[in-house]
């Protein structure tokens, strides 16, 4: 009699034990889930609770949102298309191509992940700015009156600062990709006569394709998103989707304006997360 009352209570023991998922869920849902919800509904609702499709509609067709998310797609591509191409060169040099210290150098480009992103940015101001190193010794060796190199205060500054940061993103997968790669293949490929282009293109290349693609999603979707290189560099005439938020809704105070924009960004984001997971879950990178 007592068994079978412990048998039939031990279902409710299991039971009881789903609800602990309630916490976790209502603390995520109160710090994530309900800011979303206030941020869509300033976006696409007035004072009164009525939709605002006319606001919506002309911020969404409005010049600057549209530079801007022209800006901060055509920054991201190029900075995601840099990281790639340097992460991958990277990654055959450090793999394939040993030298004194190779760990070491390794190591010294995983630091840039820890590293904030203004600090890149500061670095470079002192590298390549109008006062930098670089046009300081140019105008003295030249006696030139005037700074030659002005790039980094243009969108291909924020691309090259970008690439600093994000390459490491590229190299880490690709560096865990290519230590799987059977050496013997490589030696036979070699003493068949294969050259060393022929390689990486044949032998090497299509285990690095998981890895470039989920890296590559991952850039994509972290450039997006990048908020304080494009500050810091203060590019004349950038203005990207994150910094047009923070002048709509900080110097400007429209806080509507700044929701709408808040929600497009964050659809794109989720688009890219998307991508970045399908891509991982499809060549299981």
């Amino acid at each position: 009699m007592s068994e079978a009352a412990v048998i039939g209570a031990r279902p409710a023991r299991i039971e009881t034990g789903k609800f602990w998922i309630v916490p976790p869920a209502a603390l995520l849902a109160l710090l994530f889930f309900y800011p979303l919800a206030l941020i869509a509904r300033q976006a696409f609702f007035d004072d009164s609770g009525m939709a605002n499709v006319a606001e919506v509609t002309r911020v969404l067709h409005s010049r600057f949102f549209l530079n801007a998310l022209i800006n901060t797609v055509s920054i991201s591509v190029a900075a995601t298309a840099g990281c790639l191409i340097v992460g991958l060169v990277l990654a055959l040099i450090l793999a394939f191509v040993p030298f004194p210290g190779s760990k070491f150098v390794a190591r010294l480009i995983d630091t840039f992940i820890a590293l904030p992103t203004f600090l890149v940015t500061l670095a470079f101001t002192f590298l390549y700015g109008s006062a930098g190193m670089l046009n300081a010794g140019l105008m003295e060796a030249f006696s030139l009156p005037l700074p030659p190199v002005n790039f980094l205060y243009s969108s291909w500054g924020v691309v090259l600062a970008e690439v600093t940061v994000y390459t490491p993103f590229i190299l880490r997968p690709l560096l865990a990709a290519f230590s799987l790669v059977d050496r013997g293949q490589i030696e036979a490929a070699s003493v068949l006569g294969a050259r060393p282009l022929r390689i990486v293109r044949q032998v090497i290349l299509p285990a690095a394709i998981p890895a470039l693609i989920a890296g590559g999603s991952l850039c994509l979707l972290l450039t997006v998103n990048e908020f304080g290189i494009v500050l810091f560099i203060g590019a004349k005439g950038v203005i990207t989707l994150p910094l047009l938020i923070y002048g709509k809704a900080i110097q400007e105070s429209q806080y509507q304006v700044a929701c709408i924009i808040a929600v497009i960004n964050i659809a794109l984001s989720l688009g890219l997360f998307g991508l970045y997971r399908f891509a991982a879950g499809r060549l299981g990178a």
